[in-house]
């Protein structure tokens, strides 16, 4: 039998704070690398002079400690509790909202949370968004994701007829991508969950997010999928920034779920070139 470990929320607090500011601040290695890649691929003078920018302002924001985007996104956190865990110490909903103030207020992260109707801005950029799994093990994993606006509003999430098949799933991918033009920030990556249910797949095309550029899918329908939709919305031309070339899209990512024999949700996430996110093991 397992024994069961203890956690304090306040280490998950602390965690959560740290990795704000290392998502919003440091640009992923991952990202990094296929930025240079693509730099050195790309056939358009002005999309090779975007890169350059790109890396550029990442530099200077990791050496200055100031925020890759002035956008610093909603926060958006994914946790997986081990079921040998016991979360003491107080609740774990405010201790990762906890957290969020701490990261945002310390790091002098712009705070975007505000009221749907009157815009009123919660000033600390809670409540979080949080996505909980209970997974097997003693351990905590947590995953900070600030989401931009420009990204999050050209996302979309479908509920198509299954007479459409895999041909009207990627229209609505490449749709998506060429309808959302330079406003999410090209080169942009591309979450895309096709099956499960309306809110099961919007979260499941964003959990894509989490994964290294240089990943390959283990569900190998999915695998040939990333790279076929890759490739062609890489055809486009919309290129760095929106103003031309072959690098509109750093990397697609498929996540293929059962689904209602009526249904066909198919939920599209995009995410800015800087594709934020940290995570921490406790």
């Amino acid at each position: 039998m397992s024994s069961v470990r203890t956690v304090e929320v306040s280490a998950i607090a602390d965690t959560v704070a740290r990795l704000c500011g290392e998502a919003d601040i440091i640009l992923p290695e991952d990202v990094r690398q296929a930025i240079t890649q693509a730099k050195a691929d790309e056939p358009s003078p002005v999309g090779r002079e975007v890169l350059e920018r790109l890396l550029e302002n990442a530099d200077i924001a990791a050496e200055e400690k100031m925020p890759i985007c002035q956008d610093c996104g909603l926060a958006i956190i994914f946790i997986d509790v081990g079921q040998d865990v016991h979360i003491t110490g107080g609740d774990l909903t405010e201790a990762i909202n906890q957290g969020v103030r701490r990261g945002y207020e310390e790091n002098y992260l712009r705070k975007s949370s505000c009221h749907p109707f009157s815009r009123v801005n919660t000033g600390d950029n809670t409540p979080a968004i949080i996505h909980t799994r209970i997974v097997p093990g003693d351990k905590v994993q947590i995953w900070v994701v600030p989401k931009g606006g420009g990204a999050e509003n050209m996302s979309k999430v479908f509920l198509l007829t299954p007479a459409v098949g895999l041909a009207g799933v990627k229209k609505v991918v490449m749709d998506t991508v060429k309808n959302a033009g330079p406003n999410p920030c090209p080169p942009v990556i591309v979450g895309v969950a096709v099956g499960g249910t309306f809110e099961q797949a919007a979260v499941a095309a964003k959990r894509t997010l989490l994964r290294k550029l240089d990943s390959v899918s283990s569900d190998p329908e999915a695998a040939v999928l990333e790279e076929e939709w890759l490739e062609d919305i890489n055809k486009l031309g919309m290129g760095p920034a929106g103003l031309g070339g072959h690098t509109s899209c750093l990397k697609v990512f498929v996540d293929i779920i059962p689904c209602h024999i009526a249904s066909l949700p198919v939920a599209v996430n995009m995410q800015c070139h800087a594709a934020r996110h940290k995570e921490a093991v406790l």
